[in-house]
C-alpha cells in the first residue's frame, strides 16, 4: 500500500486529493494548522473525517515538518498548504512570504536529508503570471507577480526546480489555474456568488458587494484538478504542468450564469465596494494545458457554465437544509457575515 502525505488536507484541494488517493488505495497522512476551532468540515462533507491520519504541523517549523515525514512514511507529498487568498497577502505579506515560500524549502531539505526518493508536488499557481499581456500562458510563459503571495508562490515554484536540478529529487510543479467546488472558501468571489445568490434566491439576503467584476479568469473543476497531480507523480521523469480549461470569463460572466440558474437579474442585486478593489490586480489569465494533455493524458471534463451550475445548486441545498433545521458539515459558521444572518434566525425560533 502507498502512503501519500498531503499538507493543507483541511482546504478544498487537499479534502478532495485526500479522497481521490482513498479510493486509489493509499493510506493517507494529512497535515494542518492547531487552531482553537478545528477546521474538519470539508472532510466531513466528503464522508472521510475517520479515513485519514491527521497530524498537526506548522510550516515554519522544520522539526514538525521532519517528524511528519517520519511518521508518515510516504511515497508521495503534496504541499498544498499556503496562505492562500491573494487579498490577505497584501495585509500579510510577511507571514505569506514565510508559510507560502519559505515552508516549501523546509519541506526540500527535510526530503534532501531523510528522504531522497519520495516524490514531491508542488501547488504552484497561475498567479504567477501577474497582471501580463499574453494571450495565454503556458510552461514557457514568463512570470510577472502581482501579489506577496504570487511572489511568494513564484520562489517556493523556483526552489523545487533547483533541488529537482541540484540535487536529483523527483520534485514537480502544478501551475493550476483558478479551480472551484461547493467546498471552496467564502472569501473567494466564485463561492462568494454561488452562496449570496441562494441566500437572495431564498430571501436571507438582499444584495452582494463585489470589487472588480471584469477581471477575467480560466475556471475549473477542483475534482478533476487533483487527478492531475497525482498523474504528475506517476511519471517516469518529474516536469512541471500547467493545469486549466483554456478558456477564460469575467467575473461579471460569472454573475450573470449563476443569477440566471434561479431566474434573476443580477444587476438588481451588485454593488460594487472598492473595499474589495486589490491594491495591484490581475486583470486576464487564459491557460493552455497542451502539454498536460499530451504527456499526462489529462483534459478538463467540466466547462464554465457546469461549474456554476455545480457551485450554486450545492449553495441552495445548503441554504434550505438550514432553513429546515438540519445539521451538517458547513463552512457559514466560519464568516461572521454569515453567522449574523444565522444568529438572527435562531433568535427568532427562540
Amino acid at each position: 500500500m502507498k502512503h501519500a502525505l498531503v499538507t493543507g488536507i483541511t482546504g478544498q484541494d487537499g479534502a478532495y486529493l485526500a479522497d481521490f488517493l482513498l479510493k486509489k488505495g493509499y493510506r493517507v497522512f494529512g497535515t494542518y494548522r492547531r487552531l482553537s476551532t478545528p477546521n474538519f468540515w470539508r472532510l466531513q462533507y466528503l464522508g472521510i473525517f475517520d479515513k485519514v491520519e491527521l497530524l498537526p504541523v506548522d510550516l515554519l517549523d522544520s522539526f514538525s515538518i521532519t517528524e511528519a515525514i517520519k511518521i508518515a512514511q510516504p511515497d508521495e507529498i503534496y504541499n498544498l498548504a499556503a496562505m492562500s487568498f491573494v487579498g490577505a497577502s497584501f495585509e500579510q505579506p510577511l507571514a505569506s512570504a514565510e508559510i507560502t515560500g519559505l515552508g516549501v524549502v523546509k519541506f526540500l531539505e527535510a526530503m534532501r536529508n531523510i528522504a531522497p526518493d519520495v516524490r514531491f508536488y508542488q501547488a504552484s499557481t497561475s498567479e504567477m503570471y501577474g497582471d501580463n499581456l499574453f494571450t495565454e500562458q503556458s510552461e514557457d510563459t514568463l512570470f510577472e507577480p502581482s501579489s506577496p503571495y504570487a511572489a511568494a508562490k513564484l520562489y517556493a515554484h523556483s526552489m523545487v526546480k533547483i533541488y529537482r536540478k541540484g540535487y536529483g529529487l523527483f520534485a514537480c510543479n502544478g501551475i493550476l489555474f483558478n479551480h472551484e467546488s461547493p467546498i471552496r472558501g467564502l472569501e473567494f468571489v466564485t463561492r462568494k456568488i454561488t452562496n449570496a445568490v441562494a441566500k437572495i434566491s431564498l430571501g436571507l439576503e438582499d444584495y452582494i458587494e463585489l470589487g472588480n467584476i471584469d477581471a477575467k479568469r480560466d475556471w475549473g473543476y477542483a475534482p478533476e484538478y487533483v487527478e492531475a497531480m497525482w498523474l504528475m507523480l506517476q511519471q517516469d521523469e518529474p516536469d512541471d504542468y500547467v493545469v486549466a480549461t483554456n478558456e477564460t470569463h469575467t467575473i461579471r460572466e460569472f454573475l450573470e450564469v449563476a443569477f440566471d440558474h434561479v431566474g434573476l437579474d443580477w444587476e438588481k442585486y451588485i454593488r460594487i465596494d472598492e473595499r474589495f478593489m486589490r491594491p495591484v490586480d490581475v486583470r486576464y489569465l487564459k491557460g493552455n494545458y497542451d502539454k498536460g494533455r499530451e504527456k499526462l493524458g489529462w483534459e478538463p471534463l467540466t466547462k464554465f457554465s457546469g461549474l456554476a451550475e455545480i457551485m450554486l445548486k450545492s449553495d441552495v441545498e445548503r441554504w434550505k437544509k438550514w432553513v429546515n433545521g438540519e445539521h451538517f458539515p458547513w463552512d457559514a459558521w466560519n464568516y461572521p457575515n454569515e453567522k449574523k444572518i444565522l444568529s438572527r434566525k435562531l433568535k427568532l425560533d427562540r
